[in-house]
């Protein structure tokens, strides 16, 4: 679509920006949709055979050692398809410490918006090498990942409640439904209902954004004249404002391998973690065609042999995958973090604390 908008349209600005800061911002992220709907559906599952209560009250044992209780582990749980539903089910919990504890692990969950960025870097730097069976490298990475975010989770929780939250507990009661039989059609109602979520935020927050980041990095727009095509649109990105942005923050993130292209990622996901796929889609001016989906193309760009446009390697690779494991990049997360907890001292410490830990 967004190559038929070009040579359909003339060569203009408003071309460039439907091209490749509307259809090809918001069509880089909803690529990844066939991942999010098995998450949600493994979710699904687990809730709607009564498994959810039971796990629950099983690992209520192991949840205790941490300072925390049964409950605590279904908001977690509810934190990998989002924390801020996760959040905002911490509210059942009854001791007000134990929910504090509880929505500040929240974000180190591994969530659905973490899935495209983390399935691009693996797919781009991890070899899919089978290790064990069927079994392979790429996807014991990810799963590496999600126990990361969840282990972290749990011992940030356990931190807190032996400093800062330090208290009693409360007895922990949960009623057990049956077990019963997923209905196929609930399934698809539910699974579908939260892909219809993550289709809207796409074209609202992510659309938005990814219109301001088309603007930020083709703004001044100044060019040296014989340059044509994707050199001249090369040379813009990099002297464009969201340049300038990026290479202010190069003397932090130099240490981890990070250059001004992943610096801009990184702000753009602030927004939203998934807004940093098209921001480099963006960045990386992928819209001078190539073989390939604009997903492949852009791990090639990364991982490419060109030094000049490559900006990672493979030990960079993996410090961005932990960064973005640790880092609380999320503005709405921060925004109901603000409102469950009646002030904006919990989310700040949660946001520079974590972004330390991601940092160290």
């Amino acid at each position: 679509a967004a190559d038929g908008v070009l040579r359909t349209l003339p060569q203009a600005w408003y071309a460039d920006l439907l091209a490749n800061g509307v259809i090809r911002g918001v069509g880089a992220v909803v690529a990844f949709l066939p991942q999010l709907a098995l998450l949600f559906g493994i979710l699904f599952l687990m809730e709607a055979s009564g498994y959810m209560a039971r796990a629950a009250f099983v690992i209520d044992r192991v949840m205790g050692a941490a300072g925390l209780e049964g409950r605590s582990f279904l908001s977690l749980l509810s934190s990998h398809a989002c924390a801020v539903p996760g959040i905002l089910s911490a509210r059942a919990i009854p001791s007000r410490n134990i929910r504090l504890a509880t929505i500040l692990a929240s974000p180190l969950a591994t969530c659905s918006a973490r899935l495209p960025v983390y399935t691009l870097l693996i797919s781009a730097f991890i070899p899919p090498e089978k290790i064990l069976g069927p079994f392979t490298l790429q996807g014991f990475t990810l799963m590496g990942l999600y126990l990361l975010g969840g282990v972290s989770a749990v011992l940030v929780a356990a931190l807190l409640r032996r400093g800062p939250l330090k208290g009693s507990s409360l007895p922990f009661y949960l009623e057990l439904p049956p077990y019963r039989a997923p209905s196929l059609w609930s399934g698809v109602v539910q699974v579908w209902g939260r892909i219809a979520l993550f289709l809207r935020r796409a074209g609202t927050v992510i659309l938005a954004g990814s219109v301001i980041l088309w603007c930020l990095l083709h703004f001044p727009g100044d060019a040296p004249e014989g340059l044509d095509g994707a050199a001249r649109n090369r040379h813009i990105i990099e002297n464009s404002l969201a340049a300038d942005m990026g290479r202010a923050l190069e003397p932090l993130t130099a240490p981890l391998g990070f250059d001004w292209r992943i610096n801009v990622g990184l702000i753009g996901a602030f927004g939203a973690r998934e807004l940093m796929i098209s921001t480099l889609g963006q960045v990386y001016a992928l819209e001078d065609g190539g073989e390939g989906s604009l997903r492949s193309r852009l791990g090639r760009a990364l991982h490419g042999p060109d030094g000049a446009q490559s900006a990672l390697d493979f030990p960079s690779a993996l410090a961005l995958l932990v960064f973005f494991a640790y880092a609380l990049l999320c503005l709405s997360t921060l925004a109901v973090m603000r409102r469950e907890t009646g002030g904006w001292g919990w989310p700040a410490l949660s946001f520079f604390g974590l972004l330390a830990l991601a940092w160290g």
